[in-house]
């Protein structure tokens, strides 16, 4: 299914023309809404902390989750004590949740587990992210959120607002949801404080950012005695993100040439079944993101490659200098 979508979206499929229609309805009823919030009739939470958004306008993913990772360490760094929040997707939640290390993603999400892991950071999950504010800021001492989406959740104020476009993708076929990937038109990314290109070339007034592998880890929750995966090695490779291919190329600058490479759909859940007659007795490569969904199963044999984002040092200076004021701003 996500392959087919991709051609219609990114390969400038003829059927986008036939869907177009939907397009048109979907693009006048984001319009309204953000009407209905800019007239005041639908009304904006303020929090009395700094509220960044990192979100995108297409549909998949970009980067968000290393993005929000490079935030929380940036803040720590510069002593404040960020915190997360999220939608915790493709899990049902009943009201918001706390995330705790060692929760399972069928538990809180895929990405959630991951950054929790990762950071350690606060982060309180739910369908509604002014709740999950509200209590990330009563259950813990936080004095700035980052939202891991949340661009179009409009009901939720924020002061700081970033977009994270694939660059190599960037928008797509151009079209608004269903005939092509977009939540909002490309007018938007002239509205917020810094869009962030994931790969590919950053142009005028955006930021370059950069995934850079680190090194790999044991899926397995207990210690492996084995040796981190070579590129001379036969391995199985796997991924089930937005955009698989970077993964796989990823590999292959590394000098990885994998007997078989498996893309799976953005938020798949696996089993041991599965991923095991997949890789058999090779080592099975993947994404930290999937591996948060194999710890409780995994073979001593199955890795993942952590990496971490890398922005410019301009793009840090003009972020925490807004932050700085802001946090004098809300004290007022």
């Amino acid at each position: 299914m996500q392959s087919w979508v991709n051609k219609l979206w990114y390969d400038g499929h003829i059927l986008r023309f036939v869907f177009w229609p939907l397009s048109v309805l979907f693009g006048l009823v984001t319009w309204l809404r953000r009407q209905l919030f800019s007239t005041g009739l639908m009304t904006q939470v303020t929090l009395p902390v700094p509220v960044i958004i990192v979100g995108n306008i297409t549909v998949g993913g970009s980067g968000k989750t290393p993005t929000v990772i490079y935030l929380v360490e940036l803040l720590r760094k510069q002593g404040y004590k960020p915190g997360i929040i999220s939608r915790g997707y493709g899990v049902e939640i009943q009201g918001v949740r706390s995330v705790r290390l060692g929760d399972n993603a069928h538990q809180v999400g895929d990405e959630p587990a991951m950054i929790v892991a990762r950071t350690g950071a606060p982060m309180v999950v739910g369908s509604k992210r002014i709740d999950a504010a509200k209590q990330l800021l009563t259950d813990f001492e936080v004095d700035i959120i980052i939202s891991d989406d949340g661009l179009q959740h409009y009901a939720l104020g924020r002061d700081i607002e970033l977009i994270i476009l694939d660059g190599e993708r960037r928008l797509g076929n151009g079209m608004l949801l269903p005939a092509g990937p977009l939540r909002e038109g490309r007018w938007r990314t002239s509205t917020v404080d810094h869009v962030i290109i994931n790969g590919g070339t950053a142009k005028a007034n955006e930021q370059q950012m950069r995934l850079q592998p680190t090194r790999w880890h044991s899926v397995s929750a207990n210690i492996s005695q084995l040796k981190a995966p070579e590129p001379e090695q036969a391995v199985v490779a796997m991924a089930g993100i937005g955009n698989p291919s970077r993964f796989f190329d990823t590999l292959s600058d590394l000098g990885f040439r994998p007997d078989k490479v498996q893309a799976f759909d953005d938020h798949s859940a696996y089993t041991e079944a599965e991923l095991t007659a997949l890789a058999g007795e090779r080592p099975l490569l993947m994404t930290e993101k999937d591996a948060v969904k194999c710890r409780e199963f995994a073979k001593d044999n199955w890795w993942y490659l952590a990496v971490d984002a890398k922005l410019p040092p301009s793009f840090d200076q003009q972020l925490l200098a807004r932050i700085k004021q802001l946090a004098i701003d809300k004290q007022r």
